[in-house]
Order: C-alpha cells, then structure tokens, then sequence
C-alpha cells in the first residue's frame, strides 16, 4: 500500500435505544467515516463485559479500506443505559435493529432501498451471538461475520455430550462471565435484568438449570433462528476454548446451510482460553464483506483449520500452526475408527468431587492442556483406553464419538467426563487444549448398564507416527458441578475402536490465520505456566536422576547448541554456571541468543545438543524441579478481564498449591501498583503489566527466578526500585538470571554477567572482574608522597581498582563482528 493513509473522521454521540420498563435507554455509539462516501457500512459489537472501546481500532482499519464503521456499547455496559438481558431478542437484537436503523439516516452510508442501508454486521463471543441473532432478525443486513460464539447458550453453560438435555453446570465459566459484570456494577444483581439474575442465582446454587434459566438463555441463542438467516455467515471457532468449543460452531453451520445460506467456516488458533491477537482480522472481515458489499472479489468459501504445531518458524523456532484448507468447504469431514484396548474398569467419583481433575479455568485453557501431563487425571477416577502406536501420523480435527457402556454403583445418575489424550512414546500425556466432554446421565438402575453414544471435545491435534490415542473417562473436573454424594462406576467401551474425525486439505500457510478480540494469556507464558503447573503436580511423573555434585547449583549450562531446521544456530556451544545467592544478567544485543537460552532453561524446547541442569536435575519438558523457577519470558501472560489482585489469584490457584504457601502479599509489595490492583488489567499502561507479570513470576518466593528483558516499559524510578527487589531477592540466598539488552542496566543490578554475540559466549564472570579487567590505573613514581599531599589538602585517598564499563568491554570484545 503506497501513499498516506486515508484521514478517517470519528463521530461519537448517542443513540436512542429500546426503551426499558417505560424509561428510555441511550446507547453509546461511534462512528467512523473513510475518506470517500457515500459507503457501505459495518456494525461492529463487542465481547462481555467490554464497550466500544475495544473495537476502536478495528474499527479505523475498516475505515481505511473504505466502509463507514459503526460501534457501540451493549446496553448494560460503560456508559450505555439499561439493563444486561443476555442477546435477548427484545433488548439487545432490537437494539441492534434500531442501530441498523440510525446508518439508514446517514448521508455517508450507501442505500439499497430508502431506509435500508447496505451493511453488514459482526462481533466476537457476546458480539458474535448478536451478530448472528440480528442477521436472523433484520433482514435488511447483507452480511455476518462471528467469532467464538455460541450456538445454545443452555448447552454451553450445561453441557452433556451424550445426549440433547442440558447436563453438567459449567460452573467456573458461568461464575466468570456473570461475577465480572457485577464486579463492575456492584450490586447483588448489578446492571444485569433481575429475573435473569434470580434464575441464574437459584440455578448456581442448586447446580444444575431450571426451567427459568433454561428458556432465558434458549431466547438469547441462534440455534432457534439459523435457518432464518439468509445473509451469506462468516463463522470462525477458536480451538483453545472451553467455553464454546468447535461444536457450538458446528450446529451454526450446519443449522445456516440447512436454509440455504453460504457458509465460510475457520478453524483458528486462540480462542477465550488461548492468546489471541487482531493482525489479521482486518483482512478477514473484508475478504468476507467486499463481494457484498462492495462488489469487489469473490467470496471464498472453503474450510480452514489451523492445525497447532505443525510448522516451525525459521525465525524463532517456534512451533507455528499451518492452515489446511479444504476447497469444498464446511464440514469436509471424515472419519477414521482407531482401534483402542481396555477391558471394563470401575472408577470412583469422591465425595463432593474433591479432589477434582483439572483441565480447564477459565482463560487458562490451553495452559493446563498443553504439555500438562497428569494434570487431568486422578487415581482412581480415571478408565483409559490405550491404541497401539500409531504407524503414521494422524489428524485429529473435529468432534471424535466412541460409544460406552456406563453402570452406576450406588447411584441413579452419573456424571463423567470424556476426554482424548496424545501420548508420546516417552509416555508423555498430552490433553489437547485442556477439553473434555461432560457426560450427564440419569433415572440409572444401579447395577444396570447403560449404552451411550458420547461426542468427544472437538480439538485439532497432529499425532506424529508411534504416538498413542488414548480415550480417557474420569469422574470429576474441577471446571464443573459435581455430585456430593460418593458413588463408582464400571466402564466399557462398546466395540472395540474410537471413531476420529479428520478433515482432507491442503496446507496453504503457516503462521495463525486469524484472531479476534478476546485476549488471552500470552502464548509463551502458557507454555512457560504450563510447564511449571504439570512439573508441581506431585507423585504422577517419573523420578528423574540428581547429578549429586549439581544439586546445589541453580543452573549448570554445558555445551549448549540449538539449531533449527533451516540451519540456523541460535546458541552455538554455550557454557556456564549460576551459583545461590547471584543476580546473573545474560547480556547482549537483539539476536544475540539470550531468549533461546531461556527457553531451553524453561525445557520450553529442546536443545540440539548440551544439557540444562537446574539443582542437579536434567531440564526438559515437564521436568518437576521447574515447579522451583518463577519465571517470565517474552512477554506477560495476563487475563485483560480480571484486575491485577485476581490475575495473581487466579495465576497460583491453578498450581493447585495451598493459598498460603503463595506470598501473595509480598507479590503485591513487590507489584507496587497501589489501588490499580483492583482495576482490570485491560487498563493498564505496558510498565504497569510489566510488574505486576514479574510480581506473577515470584508468587510462592521461587528458589530460582528468570526473568526476560524485565525492565522494559518501566520508568527510571521504577527501574531502580525494581533493581533493588532482585538484590534483596538474591541476598536470602534465592537466585536471579535476567536476560537485557541495556548493557549499563544490568552492569547496576547485577553481580555476575553472561555475555552473548550471534548465539556464542563473549565473557563470563563478576562484573566487577569483568569491568576491571584490562582497564589501566594512572601511575605515580611516589604514591606515599602522593598521599601526604592530597592529605595536607584535606582530601581522602584509598586505592580503587580501575574500571571500565560493559558497554565498552563488549564492544572491544565483539569488534569488527558487529
């Protein structure tokens, strides 16, 4: 794109909405215009819990590609009056009708008809919903776009794999959605419509829905309405999310189609649980709009998924997700049976479901997911059923079904839930993306079996060749509702095998193809957090050998090489040792390796060559003596829509470790941020995050603590009150490994230096050894003398060893090689 970019005008004023018990409701709008109108427009919605805000800047790039784009607070939110109904059909579409309305009144927006604008509407999650819901109602919208959405909201709030009525209560997620608005409400029901309040707190209390709850939530979902909509649906699901996973956007698919409404689907990365961000959206929404709106292109309407993992990026070396598109769109589906082994086996649901699995909270997903073995199941609550190795790779995508024989003993109902795991021929157990697939059943006969057929959670998964597919049953999540009385049951399967779905495409890119706006934690803290959490999980791993002679060094580093597919070599030989009570800095420019290091450090990936030793253990993923590091690499991994006290809360809960046992107050200390921890972190300024992720680092006072580029962000104030935590950190015999470029920084914070240039070690040792070595002293031929003259002077001498800083070491010591 060539030339300036196009001035956009924005306009914020209110719109009159639909009125509420008699009083009437103003919504809070803006509009924004490009350069050349009249335009089609676009109506874009928000996420719970947001406001207009949020969309700003999407809202300005759709400007600049030439459509007048129209954003809005959802009643019940910021400062738009009346009251949360949850999409319903009489508040939230009509008000999105009315808004549709108000772009027929303005000049700047193209008509189809008087009164009928062209336009098209979209939305993410909350916005998705009405998205879908207003293109079922008004008719004069031309085009819909929605993202992570819900197809029924009592399914996805009460789910049950195994059959049409709604089941278990999804009470961590429901408890998010609704305690986050009445957070910023107050109130005991806040700002939210009170029989829907009343309904919800009768249904969270008895822990399973009534017929109020029911028929609010069925009258704010699409499901009613799909075949009703007859604008061509942009519908994309992400594949890290609990909330509502692919098969909530499989039933709107299929539910438009069957009208005879054209249908793009996306498989995406991210998701409410996993970290997303908005680079490509734009482009998205406007490949989907412009056939329709501005008769320009043609829509492309094929299927694509994107498959996690399955690239790696020449520039990181991170595994990277490709895109597989099936021309012959949605569904493109097929399936294969996976012959798995496993006689019938009793399982045990504990007395109020305690202790639980856990495997999914809400925005932490995928951290307890990926790479968390063990994490899932419990002993004794879990049947498993195992295939053989795989003899060629295989791609799980979509929703797998398997059929089971269930038999209560000492109960009338049962509630269980069903998962598939990908485990590695080291018998390292993956769930994928933290989903599993609640089953609810009921009027039993105990000792009677019951066949049941079950929809498994919808992931998209490679498993490489001589991996397993293993179907796991367990009978408590800590996600959900669960009986309080004891009770066990036998297991079967019926049949012999498992049938996987896949899906037969080509890849056509790597990288993520998309993402929305709601954010997530970042996808490096997930890994990191991920590691920690299955690493603490105690008594479900192998023991790992000690190197006795290591076992008090923090970190020993030996002949470390890592290279990547396209032959380059990010860390090339590197060796050296971290002792207790040191604040070590790993020095050197962008590109130098310092990261890379750091995430071998973390057994975030694995070395080509060279071992990692932290106190004498051997560091790979998952390896238990990462639960001894608090650490926080490229970037901070955050929930935007909890304030920063729950952030910590929420962070330490899901290590399953005692509250106490957190130091969460010396974490708050340490954050420094005042009353802005009880404000939502979507608020705060990039030094502000930055504290509070490595005031997340040092929850529970870790033995170890590895931080990357730490002080960035920070203002100079803060800067050297931060450069005094980690002395003080280091001198109760802890350690500290930081990684900067900003070579006079950590020539003040710290005792020891690593310094790195193009992946090779430049130096190693004290900073003080470092900057003195090679300086010259200036030389008298009498300092005795020397020293009675500045004495009569009245001046004080002492002999100081020569000094010189880092800055200029490292440049004379890398030279030319710049």
């Amino acid at each position: 794109m060539s030339g300036s970019t196009p001035a956009i005008a924005a306009r914020a004023q209110f719109v009159t909405g639909t009125p509420e018990s008699g009083a009437p409701v103003r919504l809070d709008t803006t509009t924004y215009l490009p350069a050349k109108t009249p335009a089609p427009a676009i109506l874009l919605a928000h996420g719970f819990g947001g406001t207009k805000r949020d969309l700003a800047s999407q809202a300005r790039s759709l400007a600049q590609r030439g459509y007048v784009v129209l954003t809005y607070t959802a009643r019940g939110f910021g400062r738009s009056g009346g009251l949360i109904h949850l999409d319903a059909p009489a508040y939230e579409v009509a008000d999105a009708s009315l808004l549709t309305s108000y772009l027929a009144t303005l000049p700047q927006v193209t008509k189809d008809d008087p009164g009928d604008p062209r336009v098209a509407v979209a939305g993410s999650s909350y916005g998705g919903a009405l998205a879908l819901l207003l293109g079922a109602d008004d008719h004069r919208v031309d085009a819909v776009a929605a993202d992570i959405t819900w197809n029924d909201l009592a399914q996805a709030l009460f789910p049950n794999a195994a059959g049409g009525q709604p089941g278990v209560f999804k009470k961590l997620w429901a408890g998010e959605l609704f305690g986050s608005a009445l957070k910023e409400t107050g109130g005991a029901c806040g700002r939210f419509d009170p029989a829907l309040c009343a309904a919800y707190q009768r249904a969270a209390s008895a822990g399973e829905p009534n017929p109020a709850i029911l028929a609010l939530l069925k009258a704010s979902s699409p499901a009613r309405v799909l075949t009703q909509i007859k604008a061509p649906t942009l519908l994309s699901q992400g594949e890290q999310d609990s909330l509502f996973p692919l098969g909530q956007a499989d039933a709107n698919a299929r539910g438009i189609a069957a009208g005879g409404t054209r249908v793009k689907m996306i498989w995406r990365t991210g998701g409410h649980d996993g970290a997303t961000s908005t680079s490509d959206q734009v482009g998205y929404l406007d490949d989907w709009f412009a056939p329709v709106l501005l008769h320009r292109g043609r829509a492309d309407t094929s299927f694509d998924v994107a498959v996690p993992g399955a690239g790696i990026s020449s520039a990181t070396g991170q595994n990277v997700a490709q895109s597989l598109r099936v021309d012959r769109g949605y569904p493109g589906a097929s399936t294969q049976p996976i012959a798995v082994v496993g006689g019938a086996q009793t399982v045990n649901a504990p007395a109020g479901g305690n202790p639980a699995a856990v495997t999914a909270v809400p925005g932490l997903g995928d951290l307890l997911g990926a790479g968390a073995q063990g994490i899932s199941a419990t002993p004794g609550q879990v049947a498993t059923f195992t295939s053989r190795p795989l003899p060629s790779s295989l791609l799980v995508a979509g929703s797998s079904t398997v059929a089971l024989r269930v038999t209560a003993h000492g109960a009338t109902d049962a509630t269980l839930f069903a998962s598939l795991h990908d485990v590695a021929p080291d018998g390292t157990d993956t769930l994928p993306e933290g989903l599993v697939a609640p089953i609810r059943l009921t009027g039993l006969t105990p000792g009677v079996p019951r066949t049941v057929r079950v929809a498994l959670p919808g992931v998209v998964r490679d498993l490489p060749a001589g991996h397993r597919l293993a179907l796991e049953v367990g009978t408590t999540d800590l996600a959900y509702a669960l009986p309080s009385s004891p009770r066990s049951y036998s297991i079967a399967l019926v049949g012999t095998s498992v049938s996987v779905a896949s899906v037969d495409g080509q890849v056509v890119r790597a990288g993520t193809p998309w993402s929305w706006l709601i954010a997530g934690l970042g996808a490096m803290a997930l890994l990191i957090a991920g590691a920690l959490l299955a690493a603490g999980r105690r008594g479900r791993r192998r023991r790992r050998a000690v190197v006795a002679e290591l076992s008090g060094t923090p970190v020993a580093i030996e002949g470390l090489v890592k290279e990547y597919g396209d032959g380059y070599r990010a860390v090339d030989g590197v060796s050296f040792r971290v002792e207790r009570g040191q604040v070590v800095g790993l020095l050197g420019p962008n590109g130098a390796g310092k990261t890379t290091a750091l995430r071998v450090l973390m057994g975030l990936i694995q070395p080509t060559s060279g071992s990692v030793h932290v106190f004498g253990e051997l560091v790979e993923a998952g390896a238990p003596v990462l639960s001894r590091i608090g650490s926080f690499i490229e970037g901070p991994g955050l929930l935007p829509h909890l304030s920063g006290r729950d952030n910590l809360r929420l962070f330490w809960a899901a290590t399953g470790r005692p509250p106490q046992d957190s130091e969460l107050e010396t974490a708050l200390e340490i954050a420094g941020l005042g009353d802005s921890l009880e404000r939502r972190v979507r608020t705060y300024s990039q030094g502000m995050r930055q504290r509070l992720a490595i005031a997340q680092a040092m929850l529970g006072l870790p033995e170890l603590l590895v931080l990357d580029e730490p002080t960035n962000g920070l203002d100079p104030l803060q800067i050297a009150e931060m450069r005094e935590v980690l002395r003080s950190y280091a001198a109760t015999g802890r350690t500290v490994v930081i990684s900067s470029h900003l070579l006079a920084e950590v020539e003040q914070t710290c005792s020891h230096v690593v310094m790195m240039h193009k992946g090779r070690l430049v130096a190693v040792g004290s900073v003080a050894e470092i900057a003195g070595a090679g300086a010259t002293q200036l030389a008298v031929a009498d300092p005795e003398a020397a020293r009675e003259i500045l004495a009569a002077a009245g001046v004080d001498s002492r002999t100081v060893p020569a000094r010189r800083s880092l800055e200029d070491i490292f440049i004379e010591m890398v030279g030319a090689d710049q």
